[in-house]
């Protein structure tokens, strides 16, 4: 039954998260970027580009949401065929609902001040963007394709986006203005500290957690997150009754379920939260985490079985890097 209410609770939050993000990027592009002729980030910017294009060039107002949609979807067919997993699938959803809302919802100027435009735009996007990526989904477009080179090369197409980003301003300039380039350079920047802010899961975090049901808790963590536990005995100043601290370093996007797996075992468990510099040694990714879980199978999550997870998945890596 708790189980149950978890999985309930996770599926209402990610839902709301949805809902909160898709509305963010389109009131930021329907209602300050496009009416204002600012360009955004990625394949939002290359929309907007193609659609003032075209109408330039043959006076067809084809609107925005529909060559976000075109582009959305082979990239999503692709993303799902090479990667899949729940982040492409809502990452897909979440492109498509965008789109058809930028076709559908009316553009209209909140403001003309093109300075309050590119700096409210760019806030919601990369509110948008941030809070998705925070749950597990994207915004689609460059995301996908990010996640799908990240997977198959272990490389960042980073400077790629960099570089659409900057072509993007270059075209707005040279066919616009360089006023409204300029511009949209201060909406882009805004877009990143956003994301930046919200989307902390490169951070790291240590996590004290005083339980006086250990054991149990360390199960509980153990079938959710595959981190490394430390034990730590302990006692109360106060009540002078022993008790457990365990201590462990996460991903502050694992703050969640790590909350709420510790609660649903121990309410009264005493978690504290300390700032981690930086991590030497091994730390496993998302990627690294799943890998583990599929190979422990469905079995129940034993020191054991993860200790001999561990063994044959790094045996696999070697088989892998042999071959090469």
């Amino acid at each position: 039954m708790q189980a149950l209410t978890k999985s309930w609770r996770k599926v209402a939050l990610t839902s709301a998260v949805f809902v909160i993000s898709v509305g963010l990027q389109v009131f930021g592009l329907n209602y300050f970027l496009i009416p204002n002729s600012i360009f955004s980030v990625g394949i939002n910017g290359i929309s907007q580009l193609l659609s003032l294009l075209v109408f330039d060039a043959w006076h067809l107002r084809i609107p925005t949401g529909l060559f976000f949609l075109i582009f959305n979807i082979p990239i999503g067919i692709m993303g799902w065929k090479l990667i899949g997993g729940k982040f492409t699938i809502l990452s897909f959803i979440n492109a498509m609902v965008v789109a058809l809302a930028l076709i559908f919802v009316p553009v209209h100027p909140f403001t003309t001040q093109p300075l309050l435009a590119s700096l409210f735009g760019g806030l919601l996007v990369g509110s948008s963007v941030g809070i998705a990526l925070r749950y597990g989904f994207s915004t689609g477009g460059f995301d996908i394709i990010s996640m799908v080179v990240q997977k198959r090369t272990g490389k960042s197409i980073g400077a790629f986006n960099n570089a659409v980003n900057f072509v993007i301003v270059l075209i707005a300039g040279s066919f616009i203005g360089w006023q409204n380039a300029l511009y949209t350079l201060i909406g882009i920047y805004a877009t990143g500290r956003v994301i930046d802010a919200i989307y902390t899961g490169y951070q790291k975090l240590t996590a004290l957690i005083v339980t006086s049901r250990g054991p149990e808790v360390i199960d509980a963590l153990h079938r959710d997150l595959i981190r490394g536990i430390t034990i730590l005995p302990s006692e109360g100043a106060y009540t002078k009754r022993e008790s457990t601290t365990l201590m462990m370093v996460l991903s502050r996007f694992e703050l969640f379920e790590m909350q709420e797996t510790v609660r649903q075992v121990d309410p009264k468990a005493f978690i504290n939260f300390l700032s981690t510099v930086s991590v030497a040694g091994e730390f496993w990714d998302a990627d690294r985490q799943l890998q583990m879980k599929k190979s422990m199978g469905p079995k129940a999550v034993t020191i054991d079985a993860q200790l001999e997870a561990e063994q044959q998945l790094a045996d696999q890596l070697d088989q892998l890097k042999d071959e090469d």
